[in-house]
């Protein structure tokens, strides 16, 4: 019987030792932080709810309103009311990580993965990297701070464990550069709350991020507020999450931060997946888009995708699939999302280039035509095929905006107003107090 290690719980380990495991094949899943909040927007398509089963109880809420603010705080928004008429059927889904990761990691265990509780701390690959594959790791079941050590041997191992994937190391996969994300968990007052109801805002500007944006997302009882950058503008996170703080400011008013939180995410995929009886998933294998910065529905399909390879390959488990048998996985990943990904990159390195192109991307985001294809794509992953005259008009569209755009470029950056209390109201709020903890802030930093 085919022996499997899934090293890694998040959403793409998850759902391969659940397909694994839904098929006989003995699998065990790796994870050593089973409380583990990423650092992440927590979005998830609409699709991803239906297509992996997801209960209500992990959604903590349902953003029918985007509002994207541009570099000269020009506000668009963006209602699903508007684009799919006034239904609860569309909507985007916000959760916390710990919460949704958990369930899926449960779920695996209960349909017979054997989840472990440990930290591979060594991947022994036998000849060639083709296996049999020896792991050594720290078992924390009993809830000792060391953990006790451990072996066990596997035919075939899927790499989870994100950016930083030690199965990455072992099958030399070669390197990546990451993106860092940075976000402070912020509790905020009864009425700046209510406002982030089912609204999450995108902040963009050189101020909050030089090739990405900022964000606001509601959650459970508190707002995600973070940022992400490329791996060469690291060393300005802090300073880019400060920028989002100030821009936010006066809807943030009053706010508590309750955790901060920082993680690398991947720039692009590995140049090696599949190596031996070895193969990637998720962030370690480098599927998180441009522009959007989306790989949570990602990953869970391509932790998917590899394992119902793996169990075709097998016949259920009777053999073990070979290198080429495992490859076949990334050819069909590639040619169902690599055109995706490579739009995605093209739409970054425009409308993220400079400030004068961010005001002109919010400005498209204005139009209905955009709005409806941007939704179509990322709540059921659909390419849409424009019409003639629609490409015409998004291609005017963009010349027009990119010209407007140098002209409207903010030489400065100011904080957008709150939506919920006047101005004097906030003015004296924050000459008292602003977000309490998180980040260190410098006063001037803070004024109103």
């Amino acid at each position: 019987m085919l022996r499997v290690a899934v090293i890694g719980g998040g959403p793409s380990g998850s759902c391969a030792a659940e397909i694994l495991a839904k098929a006989g094949i003995k699998t065990w899943i790796f994870e050593r932080k089973l409380d583990n909040a990423k650092p992440c927007g927590g979005a998830i398509p609409l699709c991803m709810v239906s297509e992996f089963d997801l209960p209500e109880s992990i959604i903590d809420r349902k953003v029918r309103n985007m509002r994207m603010i541009s570099p000269s705080n020009r506000e668009v928004d963006i209602s699903l009311d508007k684009v799919y008429g006034e239904t609860e059927n569309e909507y985007i889904g916000m959760c916390r990580r710990e919460v949704m990761d958990a369930f899926m990691r449960d779920r695996a265990a209960e349909l017979g993965a054997n989840l472990v509780n440990g930290l591979v701390t060594k991947i022994e690959t036998g000849t060639n990297r083709q296996g049999p594959y020896k792991l050594t790791y720290s078992d924390y079941t009993n809830g000792e701070s060391t953990g006790e050590t451990k072996t066990l041997e596997v035919d075939l191992i899927v790499g989870a464990d994100g950016a930083n994937s030690r199965v990455a190391k072992a099958m030399d996969a070669g390197d990546y550069n990451v993106a860092i994300a940075f976000q402070e968990r912020i509790k905020l007052p009864e009425k700046e709350m209510k406002y982030y109801e089912d609204l999450a805002e995108m902040y963009v500007g050189t101020d909050v991020s030089p090739d990405f944006y900022g964000w606001v997302f509601p959650k459970y009882d508190h707002v995600a507020v973070g940022t992400g950058t490329m791996q060469k503008n690291q060393s300005l996170i802090k300073s880019l999450q400060v920028g989002v703080r100030e821009r936010a400011k006066k809807r943030l008013v009053n706010g508590e931060v309750i955790k901060v939180e920082a993680h690398p995410i991947p720039e692009h995929p590995r140049p090696r997946r599949v190596v031996g009886r070895m193969a990637l998933v998720g962030d370690a294998a480098g599927y998180v888009t441009k522009s959007s910065g989306e790989g949570i529905y990602f990953a869970a399909k391509s932790g998917r995708m590899c394992a119902e390879e793996i169990v075709d390959a097998s016949k259920g488990g009777e053999k073990i699939p070979t290198e080429a048998d495992l490859k076949k996985y990334l050819k069909k990943w590639d040619k169902k999302y690599g055109t995706t990904y490579k739009v995605l990159e093209i739409l970054q390195n425009i409308f993220y280039s400079n400030d004068a192109a961010r005001e002109a991307f919010v400005e498209m985001c204005d139009d209905m035509d955009v709005q409806r294809l941007t939704f179509d794509s990322y709540l059921y992953k659909t390419v849409v095929a424009m019409k003639p005259w629609q490409q015409l008009k998004l291609t005017l569209l963009t010349i027009g905006s990119v010209l407007r755009g140098r002209a409207l470029a903010p030489e400065n950056y100011k904080p957008v107003p709150s939506t919920v209390r006047d101005d004097d109201e906030v003015n004296k709020m924050l000459a008292v107090s602003t977000i309490k903890g998180g980040i260190k802030v410098e006063k001037n930093k803070i004024s109103a």
